[in-house]
C-alpha cells in the first residue's frame, strides 16, 4: 500500500443506517469487523463519533466510504463522473481532517437517465481487484437499492438502480399487502412462481394487487404471499437489470441472504449467477484505494 497506509489503516463502510469498521494492516488483510447502529441518520455529532474511530485507529489513518460523503453524511463529497476508474476514485477522495479521507461516490448520466451510488463503488472496485468480476460485463448489487452496474476495461462504466429493496419495506410496512408480508417469505416455489410472473410480464403495480385478491377469493395460501411478492419484485429487479447489456454469466456481490435470492432469480431467466461475499469485496476495494493513493 501507500506509504501513507504503511502501518495500516482503518476502512469504514458508513450507511445510512448502519456502520461497520475493519482494522486493515500493512498486508492489506483486515482483522475482526466491530459493526454499531450509528449510521449517518443516527449521528447527531460527526465530530464526536470520528473522535471514536480516531481512538480505535491508533494514529493509523481512517479511509470511509458509503453515505458518510452525502449531504446528509460528514463531509459532501463531489461524485466521481462514469466511465471512474479506481485512479480517478482514489484521486478524488476528500481528506476532511488529517488521517481521514472520504471515498466519493460515483455517478452516470445519459440522456434522461441519471444515476448515483455511494458505497458500492467500493466493491465493484474490490471484486475486480479479487478477479470476481471481470473486467468487462454486468454485476448485480443486490441491496435495498439494486445496482445493475456495465464494467468497461476496469471502469464502472454505466449502472441502473432499482429500488426493490424500500418498496417491499414500504409495502410491508404500511400499504394493503402489509398483513401478507408479515409471512416468512423463503425461497420456495411461489417465490419462483412470482420471479417467473415478472420475467414474462410488464404488469407489476397490477400483478401486485392480484396477489391479494387471489388470497381474499381463495385461490391461494396466505402464508404463501410474502415469498411470491418477493419473487415478483425480485423477478421485476432482474427484467430491469439485464435489458441492455447481454450477460450469460453475471457476479452478484453483497450478503448470502440477499445473493441466493438473486442467483435464483437469475438462474430462472437463464443466466449464470455467481456470488461473492460483499464484504471481502468492499475490504479489497479499500485496499486498492489505499494503495493507488
Amino acid at each position: 500500500m501507500a506509504e501513507r497506509f504503511a502501518d495500516g489503516f482503518v476502512a469504514v463502510d458508513w450507511g445510512t443506517t448502519n456502520r461497520r469498521t475493519w482494522l486493515v494492516d500493512a498486508a492489506g488483510v483486515a482483522g475482526a469487523e466491530a459493526s454499531d447502529d450509528r449510521g449517518i441518520l443516527a449521528c447527531a455529532d460527526f465530530p464526536a463519533a470520528v473522535a471514536q474511530l480516531r481512538d480505535r485507529a491508533g494514529g493509523r489513518p481512517v479511509l470511509m466510504a458509503g453515505m458518510i460523503g452525502s449531504n446528509r453524511g460528514w463531509r459532501e463529497v463531489p461524485y466521481v463522473a462514469a466511465p471512474a476508474t479506481l485512479a480517478m476514485i482514489a484521486a478524488a477522495v476528500t481528506w476532511v481532517e488529517p488521517g481521514f479521507g472520504i471515498v466519493p461516490g460515483v455517478s452516470f448520466v445519459d440522456g434522461t437517465l441519471a444515476d448515483v451510488m455511494r458505497g458500492e463503488e467500493v466493491q465493484l472496485l474490490g471484486a475486480a481487484a479479487l478477479a470476481a468480476a471481470d473486467a468487462d460485463g454486468l454485476v448485480c448489487h443486490p441491496g435495498t437499492h439494486t445496482k445493475w452496474v456495465e464494467m468497461e476495461g476496469g471502469a464502472i462504466a454505466r449502472f441502473r438502480t432499482v429500488m426493490t429493496g424500500d418498496v417491499f419495506a414500504a409495502l410491508a410496512h404500511k400499504s394493503i399487502l402489509s398483513d401478507l408480508l408479515a409471512h416468512d417469505a423463503p425461497v420456495d416455489d411461489s417465490f419462483l412462481a412470482g420471479v417467473d410472473h415478472a420475467l414474462a410480464n410488464n404488469d407489476l403495480t397490477a400483478e401486485l394487487f392480484a396477489a391479494r385478491a387471489r388470497v381474499v377469493l381463495g385461490r391461494a395460501e396466505a402464508v404463501h404471499a410474502a415469498s411470491y411478492v418477493s419473487g415478483l419484485l425480485i423477478g421485476s429487479d432482474v427484467r430491469t437489470g439485464l435489458g441492455r447489456l447481454r450477460a450469460d454469466v453475471v457476479p452478484v456481490l453483497g450478503t448470502p441472504v440477499l445473493t441466493a435470492r438473486f442467483a435464483a432469480a437469475l438462474t430462472r431467466a437463464g443466466r449464470t449467477a455467481v456470488e461473492h461475499d460483499g464484504d471481502a469485496a468492499f475490504i479489497a476495494g479499500m485496499v486498492a484505494i489505499a494503495g493507488a493513493l
